[in-house]
């Protein structure tokens, strides 16, 4: 059981670890220095493997970017418009396979509703990254 600390993080590469969503990328936060830092999945080196197994307290996997939360994310947004063009035009771009790229294309056409989304993914990643670190008794100095 690890004694509660306080790191030194850097927020911003903590946020883009947690939007990560290239499944050949894996990161890490190591508990002792507070960097986050990323290797590729298929890293052919075996000392580090080895490292990072024998020191699962230090070295943190930081779980990937979870779609199926965003999509639940986007779903909800999009019930919450009131401009019901938008709304509709949102909901069959959503409906469709290539929905996170087309959501940002839509919005990009609606400034408000843009920063509004944008808002709101940031404080769900923010949420899912400062729930991950109370998980591992790491409390970073307020932001």
């Amino acid at each position: 059981m690890h004694a509660l600390r306080n790191l030194e993080i850097v927020w911003e590469d903590l946020m883009e670890a947690f939007e990560n969503n290239d499944q050949d990328l894996i990161f890490f936060l190591d508990r002792e220095t507070g960097e986050v830092f990323s290797v590729p999945a298929e890293y052919e080196d075996e000392t580090f493997w080895d490292e990072v197994a024998s020191q699962e307290e230090r070295f943190l996997e930081i779980p990937p970017f979870d779609y199926g939360q965003e999509r639940q994310l986007v779903h909800a947004f999009i019930q919450r418009l009131t401009n019901e063009g938008l709304k509709a035009m949102l909901t069959r771009a959503f409906s469709g396979q290539q929905s996170h790229g087309r959501l940002h294309e839509i919005l990009s056409f609606y400034q408000e509703e843009q920063e509004h989304f944008q808002a709101i993914r940031e404080a769900f990643l923010t949420d899912r990254a400062a729930h991950w670190l109370e998980e591992h008794d790491i409390y970073p100095p307020e932001r």
